[in-house]
């Protein structure tokens, strides 16, 4: 397989089993994210099954880095068939601890209860601009591969809280919103490139931040997990494994080429449960 990918956020749960994918079948996979310690783990087991790989760390957020990185590509692999926009993520400080407002949200200590009046909105910025600008930044870089290539395929990593803003979560739920709608935005302005731009959904997969949300230490669920695995008709979290067929279908050119500007949920039935 004569193609380059590259995967932003590749040392997390879900983007690590997708890079391996790539690579078992025959990719060049450029491993891109923040942390090299983390992408070091994913490319080792690239390495031990013959993969060809290297690991590139930036923040997808920095045009400047997501540049410097392309030129890094280029002199190892070349340019870019296939960018996966896996990067993103949450921070505690911008989620609330309560579903709704507390009225002990206005009293002056209230220790224990994080209400959306008290989110640190520098944090709820970095949110925002880590799930919209770390998507829209390696397009706008990786894309012009693409153009030089005459085709390539981009995907964006979108989540339930594009269909639905979760409690607790509305810095989150606003970016993921928006990572859907520029998906469509940029598969119309690419299309006469011959680039195809979609995205996935992921339903409730466990990594190691929503562990501590939805498990408890003894193993069970929290309340939080159990009204997930209630309201999912299949009744448990995803498995990463369990994404990666959605995302070789988007990018076969052959299987998926007339389809772009999509939002796939890979979601154990979430969306279509009604919760009652």
């Amino acid at each position: 397989m004569d193609k380059t990918v590259v995967v932003t956020g590749a040392g997390g749960t879900l983007c690590s089993v997708v890079a391996v994918d790539f690579a078992r079948r025959g990719y060049r996979v450029a491993l891109v994210g923040r942390t090299l310690e983390k992408l070091e783990r994913t490319a080792e087991t690239i390495r031990s099954e013959g993969g060809r790989c290297c690991c590139l760390t930036a923040d997808v957020t920095d045009e400047a880095a997501v540049q410097d990185v392309r030129e890094r590509v280029h002199a190892a692999f070349g340019p870019c068939s296939i960018l996966i926009n896996g990067a993103g993520g949450n921070q505690s400080d911008a989620v609330t601890t309560v579903n709704e407002f507390d009225p002990r949200e206005q009293e002056p200590l209230h220790e224990g209860l994080r209400g959306f009046f008290d989110l640190d909105m520098a944090k709820f910025r970095s949110v925002l601009e880590t799930n919209t600008m770390g998507t829209v930044i390696p397009s706008r870089v990786f894309a012009g591969d693409m153009v030089g290539l005459g085709g390539g395929s981009i995907v964006n990593f979108a989540s339930m809280n594009t269909y639905r803003p979760l409690s607790r979560v509305p810095a989150y739920a606003m970016a993921k919103a928006g990572v859907s709608n520029f998906t469509q935005w940029l598969a119309a302005y690419l299309a006469p490139a011959g680039i195809r731009v979609n995205a996935v959904a992921p339903g409730f997969f466990v990594n190691e931040r929503s562990r501590r949300l939805l498990t408890r230490p003894d193993g069970g669920l929290t309340s939080r997990g159990e009204h997930i695995i209630y309201n999912t008709p299949m009744h448990r979290f995803g498995e990463a494994a369990e994404l990666v067929g959605c995302i070789r279908w988007l990018t076969d050119d052959e299987a998926a080429g007339f389809v772009t500007g999509v939002t796939v949920p890979v979601d154990g039935g979430f969306l279509s449960s009604p919760g009652l």
